[in-house]
């Protein structure tokens, strides 16, 4: 099960400990991606770990001589950067949290530590799109009550002229005024407020230009 961790070099020990160890922690629909392991200058007997897995970056340290193992663990949505820092004997790969936190193993070596920046780079890519798709959909979830399709049942109504008082004693009865032909217009203030709620869902990106342009065309033709 383990060989396909061993391809970059891994110390085939200490991916053994750390592998027993991650089969044991992971959740449901958890899976293993990388193992890097250290691999420090003239001794090398208890080496640190990294391990990737689709739900978070964990960082191995033996202890009690190596009859233990300890852990830390970071949930991708809380990973705001990953680093690698070449030197010249092996890399430093590192993480840093949304809370200012900072974790990173040296002495990995290079093919390992540019596999896990790799691998790390491209699953925060996915968590960023999955939190964009989220804060898409709050946003459809807040602007639902706008409806695109909404017509205003205003009609303008006939207003009939004053009329002018004849110079004479008596009064003369008001001409009769032709009404203009009726037809549906929004009033101004509703038609101001959809074309604001428009230019507002097309600057959060949940409408196209395209679909902006139509519906702004196709209020502004009730005019």
């Amino acid at each position: 099960m383990i060989e396909k961790f061993l391809n970059d070099q891994q110390d085939q020990k200490a991916v053994e400990k750390v592998y027993t160890r991650l089969v044991d922690l992971l959740t449901a629909g958890e899976e293993i991606i990388y193992i890097a392991t250290q691999k420090k200058p003239l001794v090398n007997i208890l080496p640190d770990c990294v391990a990737l897995t689709n739900k978070r970056v964990l960082f191995f340290t033996p202890a009690n001589l190596g009859l233990s193992i300890k852990f830390i663990d970071f949930v991708w949505k809380d990973i705001v950067d990953v680093l690698i820092k070449e030197e010249i004997i092996g890399a430093i790969f590192t993480v840093k949290t949304t809370n200012g936190g900072e974790m990173g193993v040296d002495y990995l070596p290079k093919v390992q530590a540019r596999k896990l920046y790799q691998y790390a780079q491209q699953r925060k890519e996915d968590e960023r799109e999955a939190r964009r798709q989220r804060d898409l959909e709050e946003k459809r979830a807040e602007s639902g009550s706008f409806n695109f399709g909404e017509r205003s049942n205003t009609q303008s109504q006939p207003v009939a002229s004053t009329p002018t008082p004849a110079p004479t004693p008596e009064p003369q009865p008001a001409p009769v005024v032709a009404a203009p032909p009726m037809h549906e217009i929004p009033k101004q203030d509703e038609l101001t407020e959809k074309l604001k709620k428009l230019r507002t869902l097309f600057e959060n990106g949940l409408i196209s230009q395209e679909e902006y342009n139509a519906k702004k065309l196709e209020l502004l033709s009730d005019l």
